[in-house]
């Protein structure tokens, strides 16, 4: 993983002055532009990193004002700033964002396939001639060479990677497409990066880095901790019970205020939603399969008070921002503790009180490793492969995703998997127009099936140890709070207070973590997973994170006595 670093303080009594001078202009600025009189934690680190032309990976929690940092170094910084966002529903809050600051934030636009082409150029045009100072756009749009060529040629101040974490195949919401942006900072000459996520463990903090090329870049980890969410888990035996307990809570719950209750199948939230209506409540659906004039009038709806709970798959989640959501109830465990902590974060930006609730049988895991299983034959690899290196020797400037399917007669879902994986693999290049051809170098079609395949393999076990950890947060009987930012490598040293475990009794005071015989961020060595880091202690157990199959939980009797782990340091 990449060291915890913060911006280095030169003793030369130039380079001090420098740095005074910047924190004096980073703080008018954002008191004048934000009306800020002090920074939530990370913010200020982050900025003094960025202005002084540094790589700057910045994990602020959900609601801590990420877009402050890129906004007030914008303006500290000569040149046009890039915004690379995944979602155009996304980039068009933080355009009107920005927009309602004044004019004194200079011309944001935004690049996306909703733009006419004679627009998209008036943007590139605008990045030019100093009109456009923020630019909103998705990673697609930086598959383009003419793109790239323009934004060169503009000479960027500040290249943001937003929701870092989708460039990590350990992130909760990998995109294949944020892969090329390390590619494309070196193309545009490497102005400072900025990447901003909001939860990334450890794993993925370290695969951004390396996968955006960033270089020596300072790591600005602010707390995890929300401590006015309250944390729940609610144990039931049968389906029957765990679906009224859902609906009996979520009622409950709505006269705190408005909510959000995730479901993990798309028939699921229509079920919950037509039971919720029947019990009074104003309640809509939204998943994936909604038209998009149907997702977005759920979105307004709920951002406009008009409803009291949405029932979503998590299809509903990034950049939705309404401060005063009181409460998220899942009716089936997350895929990972990286998503649950993000789709909680929904509740109490305003910082008032807020619960998270897990309504849970054990059984609903079996779902989530349903999700999980699963890797692609080789032979599946290798013909699909083939047919893109085969589409290329004919003259093709790439082969279609869709001429793809009825070569191959496989749906949709898995072939383009089967592409992500090539892609990952170094074999093929995607476009955002959903073509495909050979990555230059590009190994054959043979080897790069099984270097897929061990990826894949990999992606496997690395999501089987996820889930593993989900289910050890519905089972502990310690404090929740304790888990969750011990799975993101940060201790609390004293139970929280505010979960149901510490209500019961049941959390126990930790021995202070230089006490352990195996401290957290220790790195470690197993005879047989290799590699790996320690990440949290739990009663007697230790929770290690290996590189190579994820995380595991050992017993830490049988670790001493058998003599399991080894400090990677030791001789």
């Amino acid at each position: 993983m990449p060291p915890r670093t913060e911006p280095t303080t030169a003793p030369a009594t130039t380079a001090g002055r420098s740095a005074s001078v910047r924190t004096r202009r980073i703080r008018e600025t954002a008191r004048e532009l934000l009306g800020f009189d002090g920074f939530r934690p990370g913010q200020e680190a982050a900025l003094k990193s960025i202005v002084a032309g540094r790589d700057t990976l910045a994990v602020l929690p959900s609601g801590a004002g990420k877009s402050a940092v890129y906004t007030v170094a914008g303006l500290l910084l000569d040149g046009p700033v890039l915004v690379v966002s995944p979602l155009i529903a996304l980039q068009r809050d933080q355009v009107q964002r920005l927009e309602e600051l004044g004019p004194q934030i200079g011309g944001v636009a935004p690049l996306n396939s909703t733009l006419s082409a004679g627009d998209q150029q008036a943007v590139l045009d605008g990045l030019g001639d100093g009109t456009v100072r923020f630019c909103f756009l998705a990673p697609e749009q930086l598959a383009k060479p003419e793109v790239v060529a323009a934004i060169r040629n503009a000479g960027p101040a500040l290249f943001v990677v937003d929701e870092a974490h989708c460039v990590s195949a350990w992130g909760h919401d990998f995109r294949p497409d944020y892969l090329r942006l390390g590619g494309v900072v070196q193309q545009l000459g490497h102005p400072p990066v900025l990447a901003l996520t909001a939860t990334a463990a450890p794993p993925v903090r370290a695969e951004i880095v390396e996968r955006l090329e960033m270089r020596n870049p300072a790591v600005v980890v602010a707390g995890f901790d929300r401590p006015e969410i309250r944390l729940e888990v609610e144990q039931h035996a049968d389906a029957a019970a765990k679906h009224a307990a859902v609906l009996d809570r979520v009622t409950a719950l709505t006269e705190q205020g408005t909510g959000i209750l995730y479901s993990a199948t798309r028939k699921g939230t229509e079920e919950f939603a037509e039971a919720l209506t029947d019990r009074g409540l104003r309640a809509r659906a939204y998943h994936a399969g909604l038209k998009k004039s149907e997702r977005e009038d759920v979105q307004r709806a709920f951002m406009a008070d008009e409803l009291d709970v949405v029932v979503a798959t998590t299809a509903f989640g990034m950049g939705i921002d309404k401060p005063e959501t009181r409460f998220v109830v899942h009716a089936e465990p997350a895929d990972s503790v990286d998503s649950y902590y993000q789709e909680i974060g929904r509740a109490g930006r305003d910082g008032e009180p807020a619960v998270a609730v897990l309504v849970h049988r054990q059984e609903d895991l079996g779902l989530r490793r349903f999700f999980a299983a699963g890797a692609p034959a080789e032979e599946e690899l290798q013909q699909v492969a083939g047919l893109v290196t085969a589409g290329a020797e004919a003259g093709l400037d790439g082969v279609d995703v869709h001429d793809l399917r009825e070569e191959t007669g496989r749906a949709a879902t898995p072939l383009v998997r089967d592409l992500n994986l090539l892609e990952q693999a170094g074999a093929v290049v995607l476009d955002d127009e959903g073509t495909a051809s050979p990555a230059p170098g590009a190994p054959a079609p043979g080897e790069a099936a099984t270097a897929a395949r061990e990826l894949a393999e990999h992606h496997q076990r690395v999501d089987e140890s996820r889930i593993e950890m989900m289910r050890g947060y519905a089972e502990t009987t310690g404090c929740r709070r304790q888990f969750l930012l011990g799975y993101f490598g940060e201790q609390l040293d004293q139970p929280c207070g505010n979960c149901d475990n510490c209500s019961a009794g049941t959390a126990e005071h930790q021995a202070p973590a230089d006490e352990q015989p195996f401290p957290v961020d220790t790195a470690v060595q197993h005879a047989e997973w290799g590699p790996g880091v320690v990440m949290r202690h739990e009663d007697d157990r230790v929770v290690v994170l290996f590189d190579e199959v994820g995380y595991k939980t050992l017993a830490l009797g049988a670790v001493l006595e058998r003599r399991l782990l080894t400090g990677r340091g030791d001789t």
